[in-house]
C-alpha cells in the first residue's frame, strides 16, 4: 500500500515537473546532426522555424577540459539569425571578435556579430552576415569556430555538419536568406 502511494505522488509530482513542448523542444526530429523543429506556435500558429547542432568539442583558454556548444539556425522577428552558445561566458560586445571556417574553404574574420547579455551566446544577425554565413555552410562538413576576446580569452568549437541543406531549409523557410533557395536545393 505504501509504495503504491509512494509511486502515485511520484507520477503527480513529474506530471506538475512537465514543461511546455515549446520550451523543451519535443517536436524536434533529426536531419543528420541537427534537431529540426517540426511544431507549431501556440501563439501565432504558424511553424517554428528553427534547427540546433550541438557538439562537445568547445574549448576555452580558462577552462582545462573539453566544453559543449550549441548553433541554431533560427528566424527571429522575422529576421534570420545563427546563435552560438556556450556554457561559459565567451567575452563582452564591445571587445569580441568572431572567426569561422568551413571546411578548407577560406576563413571569416571579425564576422558582424554580438554578444548578448549574459556573455554566453554570439549571434550573427546582419542579413549579408548570416547570407555570407549560410553560403560558406552548403556543401561543408565542418565549421570551426573562433572567438577571440580581451576581458574573456579566447574560445573554439568544432561542429560536424551532416544534415545542413534540410535544416537550414527548415530554419530559414519564413525568413529566407537571399538566395538561398538556389544555394540548398
Amino acid at each position: 500500500m505504501r509504495s503504491a502511494a509512494l509511486a502515485g505522488m511520484a507520477l503527480l509530482l513529474s506530471a506538475c515537473n512537465a514543461s511546455d513542448p515549446y520550451v523543451r523542444s519535443a517536436g524536434q526530429v533529426p536531419s543528420g546532426n541537427w534537431r529540426v523543429d517540426r511544431q507549431t506556435d501556440r501563439i501565432t500558429g504558424a511553424p517554428v522555424s528553427s534547427a540546433q547542432l550541438l557538439t562537445n568539442n568547445a574549448s576555452h583558454s580558462g577552462i582545462d577540459f573539453k566544453q559543449s556548444a550549441a548553433m541554431q539556425l533560427t528566424c527571429f522577428e522575422g529576421h534570420p539569425v545563427v546563435r552560438i552558445s556556450f556554457d561559459f561566458k565567451i567575452g563582452s560586445d564591445k571587445n569580441t571578435i568572431l572567426g569561422y571556417r568551413f571546411d578548407d574553404k577560406p576563413g571569416r574574420d571579425n564576422v558582424g556579430s554580438r554578444v548578448l547579455l549574459g556573455y554566453q551566446h554570439i549571434v550573427i544577425e546582419e542579413k549579408a552576415a548570416v547570407a555570407q554565413f549560410i553560403d560558406d555552410l552548403a556543401g561543408s562538413s565542418v565549421l570551426y569556430i573562433r572567438i577571440r576576446s580581451l576581458n574573456a580569452g579566447r574560445t573554439t568549437a568544432e561542429f560536424r555538419l551532416d544534415g545542413s541543406a534540410a535544416a537550414v531549409q527548415a530554419a530559414f523557410a519564413d525568413c529566407p536568406v537571399t538566395g538561398q533557395q538556389k544555394r540548398t536545393s
